[in-house]
């Protein structure tokens, strides 16, 4: 495995878990993140305070876009290997403002990627979403299913992304994986995030909003699983290759609600509003090529891994749930 990994949008709630495993097993680290306030920075500066102590460790303030940034940190930090993380997340959000994500997530990929091109790195691991399956039918997802129709503007700056990242192998020769995440949860979830949101909102007794009838599925995959992705796939590099990292197991968003009710004591104050635009109906995860190539086997369900959530959340805002 690379022994100097750069992590895009490194400080946040992936990248920052990302960036302790790799210097729990003895990497470099260089974190590039730009601290953008889609939510509060001080979160995110948060998750990588502990590891500044760390003389493996190497945080840059910036943004992707900025080309001179970006040919400066290749020069003089030379990293082995690029997990390219950073991205204007969330499908609602891309509703509000598609532009921002095409610039971010499309130009800045392809900025990046310039960048690779001319310092070339043994691995290039792109953050790609289940959302690029859009609303169709045939679950479980596999890798191999067309991904022509996403349904937000999230969803085609992902697809996008890919193309570009295969472009750049054809051209150029640069290796890179696609890593197609559901649903991540756990310790540091960004807040906005269902799991995370409704926790605030039923510890605070305040109204949980569900979008439609609460019998949407999605595969949730914890944290670490997906990082024991990240990892197997940083030691196998390949030509272009892409994978689902997800549980294979589809949750009922209701249940979720359910289990965090248990989880916390309280009862959640349930609000149904209409669904909306951008969201599908399922995501199931087919993990087999993953399984069979990566290795990649995960192993926390969704029982054990709200709790592990909740754990962490009743730290950080003080008390207990009782």
């Amino acid at each position: 495995m690379a022994a100097r990994v750069l992590i895009t949008g490194g400080a946040g709630f992936i990248g920052s878990h990302l960036c302790e495993r790799l210097l729990g097993e003895g990497r470099e680290v260089v974190c590039l993140d730009n601290f953008n306030d889609f939510y509060d920075p001080a979160v995110k500066r948060d998750n990588v305070e502990p590891l500044t102590g760390n003389d493996r460790f190497h945080l840059f303030e910036g943004d992707i876009r900025d080309a001179g940034l970006l040919e400066r940190l290749f020069r003089e930090q030379n990293p082995d290997a690029v997990v390219h993380l950073a991205a204007m997340a969330g499908v609602r959000p891309s509703l509000e403002d598609p532009v921002l994500y095409a610039d971010v997530n499309v130009v800045g990929t392809s900025v990046l990627l310039d960048a690779v091109r001319r310092f070339p790195v043994g691995n290039f691991l792109f953050a790609s979403s289940s959302s690029v399956y859009g609303s169709q039918e045939k679950v479980p997802f596999s890798e191999t299913d067309q991904v022509n129709r996403p349904i937000s503007p999230y969803a085609a700056t992902k697809v996008a992304g890919e193309h570009i990242c295969y472009t750049y192998h054809h051209l150029f020769g640069i290796p890179v994986t696609c890593l197609r995440f559901f649903t991540v949860y756990g310790p540091r979830q960004r807040p906005e995030m269902a799991i995370h949101q409704f926790a605030s909102l039923i510890r605070a007794g305040e109204e949980v909003p569900v979008f439609g009838s609460g019998s949407s599925r999605r595969d949730y995959t914890y944290i670490d699983d997906i990082i024991d992705g990240i990892m197997l796939s940083l030691s196998r590099p390949f030509g272009y290759e892409i994978f689902n990292l997800g549980e294979s197991r589809t949750v009922e968003l209701n249940e979720v609600v359910s289990l965090l009710e248990d989880a916390l004591g309280a009862r959640a104050q349930i609000v149904q509003l209409p669904d909306q635009p951008g969201d599908v109906p399922i995501t199931y995860a087919d993990i087999s090529r993953a399984r069979e190539k990566l290795g990649y086997n995960p192993s926390v369900d969704i029982e054990t891994g709200i709790d592990c959530f909740i754990q962490w959340f009743l730290g950080e805002k003080g008390g207990d749930s009782s």
